[in-house]
């Protein structure tokens, strides 16, 4: 393998993709962001996807100058693919990535996008820009293909090098150029997808797949709360059939799977077809935040609670349990939703920074000892650091007769209720 590999976008995904080539190869790591590149220098990731040792050792060179990547022959695009507040597709920092690259485009380079998109957002979209910037013509003069990346933020199992790599290519020529680059890290194999289109359609399902059957939890949650039934309960013995899928009810954040299902009908929409199935399940996953809070607020009525200007405590902001990553979170949707009772909640997090979620969502993080004399405690986010608490530690931070509401289904219920403390599930 003599390609020599550029890596655009230094964040959750790209970062650890341009480490483990930089193992082996020499990598060009590019970043817009100065002060990503100074951070990376200085010897930490503060996404926590790379340790230091290995930021350390691997042979990446960090730059944020764009001229670097003319040394690069074959560049990766690991960019974010957002959607606006429309819920529409902005495909923003994937066209900007084009532009940069193009500008820095030779004879013979190959360019592969791993960003989140919908079927022919590549040749449509990037390849054009490309062509614009650099004046050569694609096909001819340069190619592109696609490999959706897999990494899920804070999976130290499954990290890149051990997940199967779906890649595609322009051509054959491009796909077997690709299969080799990707083969010489990763180690669970390479699948050659038939198309560009394929392989962009194969990952925006694989979300959407995921979306639907945890909406699928989340509307047995909503029925079975309307007949006293513990959803988690019937989940645990419908479970112990072979083939009966272990999905769970709970808040749908991320950069992924609560946006990747947008890109699909939109461009479902494009061709003519209004997706019905998908965009239920993704109202039904978006007004969960409503009803965790509306379901808070009765348990407290229930129990004779003052309501506005009540204490509540929420543990965990970030879209998911073990990762600092605040992008999309769900948990301001409780927050919004407490707000609109006339509650202000104090929110904590095990792991993220409270800059970032004040810059981001207008939340202003706690320490973890402000979590106390609480009439309701949320535990939002199933970080280890929650799950290690005891009884005596989660009695300690409500009142008398305080509420626990476990989104996560973390919480020890029958140590709590020799407590005398009630916990609510989802």
């Amino acid at each position: 393998m003599d390609r020599k590999i550029s890596v655009v976008g230094l964040g959750y995904v790209g970062l650890p993709v341009a480490v483990a080539f930089g193992n082996t190869h020499q990598v060009i790591g590019f970043d817009l962001s100065s002060i990503r590149i100074e951070e990376l220098k200085a010897g930490h990731d503060r996404t926590l996807e790379v340790s230091d040792d290995e930021l350390k050792d691997c042979n990446v060179l960090l730059t944020s100058n764009p001229e670097d990547l003319r040394k690069a022959d074959f560049h990766i695009v690991a960019v974010p693919t957002p959607i606006n507040k429309s819920k529409l597709p902005n495909l923003g920092p994937m066209l900007s990535a084009s532009k940069t690259i193009g500008q820095q485009l030779k004879k013979g380079d190959i360019v592969i996008y791993e960003s989140t998109v919908y079927p022919g957002a590549t040749e449509e979209e990037c390849v054009p820009i490309l062509e614009k910037e650099s004046g050569l013509k694609c096909g001819v003069d340069f190619s592109v293909g696609y490999s959706p990346e897999r990494i899920v933020p804070g999976d130290k199992e499954r990290t890149f090098t051990k997940i199967t790599k779906i890649v595609s290519g322009l051509d054959q020529q491009t796909l077997d150029i690709a299969a080799e680059v990707y083969g010489s890290v990763v180690t669970a194999g390479i699948h050659k997808a038939s198309s560009i289109k394929v392989a962009e359609a194969a990952k925006v399902i694989e979300n959407t797949q995921r979306d639907l059957n945890i909406a699928l939890m989340n509307e047995l949650a909503v029925i079975f709360e309307r007949m006293d039934i513990d959803t988690l309960d019937v989940l645990e013995a419908a479970g112990t059939k072979w083939n009966f899928l272990p999905f769970r009810p709970g808040l749908v954040g991320g950069h992924c799977i609560s946006v990747d299902p947008y890109y699909l009908t939109y461009k479902s929409e494009q061709v003519g077809y209004r997706p019905e199935v998908i965009q239920s399940g993704r109202r039904v996953n978006d007004n969960m935040g409503k009803f965790i809070v509306d379901r808070c607020v009765k348990q407290m009525i229930l129990q004779d609670k003052k309501i506005k200007g009540a204490k509540v405590g929420i543990l965990g902001m970030t879209f998911k349990e073990d990762c600092p990553d605040l992008r999309n979170s769900k948990v301001v949707d409780l927050v919004t939703a407490f707000r609109s009772y006339g509650i202000e909640p104090i929110v904590t997090d095990a792991m993220a920074e409270s800059k970032e979620a004040v810059e981001i969502y207008g939340v202003e993080l706690s320490n973890f000892e402000a979590i106390t004399d609480c009439e309701l405690v949320v535990v939002a986010v199933a970080h280890k650091k929650y799950k290690a608490l005891t009884a005596d530690d989660y009695l300690a931070m409500l009142t008398s007769n305080g509420v626990l509401f476990d989104i996560k289904g973390i919480l020890p219920r029958d140590e709590l209720a020799d407590k005398g403390i009630t916990v609510w599930r989802i």
